[in-house]
Parts: C-alpha cells; structure tokens; sequence
C-alpha cells in the first residue's frame, strides 16, 4: 500500500469533521434545513428545533468526538507500547473489568442498597470505572518481574484477568433479574445517549491531559519500535514509559466506558489503519488517530441515530458491524501481500 504523506491526512481529517459534525447536528427523527440548524445555533429562540439541537445533539456530537479521539489515541499508544497492531485497551483488562464493575453495582449494589442516592447512572459509571482500573492495576501487577514489566506476560496476564473477569460477570447476569439483566446488555453495547455538561467538561479536560502527554511522549513511542534494549541505548526509561502509559490509557479509557459503555473496534482499527496511510511515526499518528477515530465515532452514532429513527440503535453495535467485515477484509489484504505465509 503506498503511504500518503501525514500532512495530507491531517487536514482531509480535520476538513472532513466540521462536515460530519453538521451532519450530526442536522440528522434524526426530525431533519433540520440548514437554515434552521444556523437559526438554533446562534438564536436559541426557545423553539422545537433550538431545544433538540442544543439540548440533545450538540452535547451528544461533542461527546462522539471526545469518546472517539480518546479510543483511537488510547489504541495507537497501546499498539505503539506492544509493538503489535492488533493491540487495544481491551488486552489490559479495561472492558473486562468496567464490565464486571457495572455488573456489580447493577446486581449487587441496586440489589442490597435498592435506590442508589447517586442514581443508578452514576453508581453504574463508578462501578464500572473502579472495576476498570483494578483490573489494570492486577494485570500490571502480576506482570511485573525483577527485570520489569514484560508485554508478553502483560498480555497473558490481561487473557487471563479479562477472562475471570468475564466469567464472574456471566455469574452475575445468570443471577440478575430480567430489569437488571436488560440494562447490563444495553450498558455493554454502548451508548452516547443522555450526556450531560460535567460528563462534557470531565471527559473534555482529562482527554486534553491525555493527548498533550501522548504527544509529549512521542519520540519516546518511536524509539521503543526498535526494541526495548534499543530504546534503553537512545536514552529511554522504558519502565517509565510503560509504567506512565498504561496508567493514562486506564484512566481515559476506563472514564470513557464509565459513561458510554463498551465501544469497541475503534480503538483497534482506526490506529491500525492511519498508521497503513502514514506510516508508524508517533508524531503524526497520534492527531490522525485522534481525528479519524471523533470522525468514525461521530458518523456511527448519527448512523445509530436515524436509520431505524425514530428507535436507535446502540452505538458499539454499529461501530462492530462495520468494524468486524472491514477488519477481515484487512486481515485478508495482509494475507495476500505476504503470499498467504504464517512465517
């Protein structure tokens, strides 16, 4: 495949997201004209279409962006950590977790505590975010050895954590009531419904945190490529840059399941396929990553949203139907290139 120059993806990428977010804001059960979308925008006269536009999905495009640029960075740091282009959040126990968390404060909390005085969204989203981080922090524990963390035994670790993980989750919806079952499986389907303003500004301000470290960090991803003894010789702390990684990986990536529920194959396509386009350089897969992973988001939400209007469908189901045939089709061009070699 020939790679095209970063700058070029850059601003295509960066072009194309005003135009997807206008498409948003401008799609659903009710279309709004173009008129009338700039008429919302900047008069907020009180109207039907200024309330649904302002109210519901402007906050909502805002979080697809945010949830969908946090994913595709969190992706390429993890691919760029183990060296592998299949690798995302998902190896280090992050979905498996959040999901035995909110299985946990669905089940076990709802059902000893009965109505939670923080709502059921929230003792949901701080079930699943504590499960998430303490999955990390055992599978970066127990992978932990006197020469320091190996990624092998990492992603074992990370196999072995998310299957307990998953294991005592299908325990606890085999015991859930059918309420509480049907909202696990809609939590684990993932949804960008319903945001509000603190979720925003919380979401926006670690996201900002997470990106300017990652950025920062670059070079440092770009030497660990060569190797880790490599890295070392370039002046690398290796440790610290796994150590620091995975940590803000956790944290966004936990914080974004917390409230949307799982969303996966963004954060394992859209890394892997900008870094097809341009190459492995850190410095500009990073942006790319992040603007290419708010533009797929933004569209698979507003496709979510209107084509069984005036139902929708849940976000990840849609990002995993389009995500499983086009990563296939990937996998099958790879094979061809390389003659159909497992060497």
């Amino acid at each position: 495949m020939q790679r095209l120059r970063p700058g070029y993806l850059l601003w295509g990428l960066a072009l194309c997201l005003p135009l997807a977010l206008w498409m948003a804001l401008a799609a659903g059960s009710q279309w709004a004209s173009p008129q009338a979308l700039w008429f919302s925008l900047s008069a907020q006269d009180g109207s039907i279409d200024a309330l649904i536009i302002n109210s519901i999905r402007l906050p909502r495009a805002v979080f697809a962006v945010l949830v969908g640029a946090i994913l595709a960075t969190a992706g390429a740091v993890m691919q760029g950590l183990f060296r592998n282009p299949l690798a995302d959040p998902s190896l280090i126990g992050v979905n498996g977790g959040a999901s035995l968390g909110a299985s946990l404060a669905l089940v076990v909390g709802l059902g000893l505590i009965g109505q939670s005085p923080l709502g059921d969204f929230m003792l949901v989203a701080l079930g699943a975010f504590a499960g998430a981080i303490m999955t990390t922090i055992l599978v970066y524990r127990l992978s932990a050895a006197e020469q320091g963390h190996s990624v092998a035994m990492m992603l074992l670790a990370g196999i072995a954590v998310t299957a307990f993980a998953a294991a005592v989750t299908n325990l606890l919806e085999y015991l859930a009531s059918n309420e509480h079952l049907r909202r696990i499986s809609i939590w684990e389907m993932g949804s960008l419904e319903g945001v509000k303003a603190w979720q925003l500004i919380l979401l926006a301000l670690l996201g900002v945190g997470f990106f300017a470290l990652t950025l920062a960090r670059a070079q440092a991803l770009n030497a660990l490529l060569l190797g880790e003894s490599e890295a070392r010789h370039l002046g690398v702390d290796v440790q610290g840059l796994k150590r620091s990684m995975i940590m803000a990986v956790a944290l966004v990536t936990a914080l974004v399941v917390a409230l949307a529920g799982i969303i996966g194959f963004v954060g394992l396509i859209v890394p892997h396929v900008v870094r097809l386009l341009i190459g492995p350089n850190h410095r500009y897969l990073l942006p790319a990553s992040a603007l290419a992973g708010a533009l797929l988001l933004l569209l698979a939400d507003t496709l979510a949203r209107t084509i069984v209007a005036p139902a929708e469908l849940p976000v990840g189901v849609v990002t995993a139907l389009a995500g499983a045939p086009f990563f296939i089709s990937l996998l099958r061009q790879r094979r061809a290139m390389f003659g159909g070699s497992d060497g």
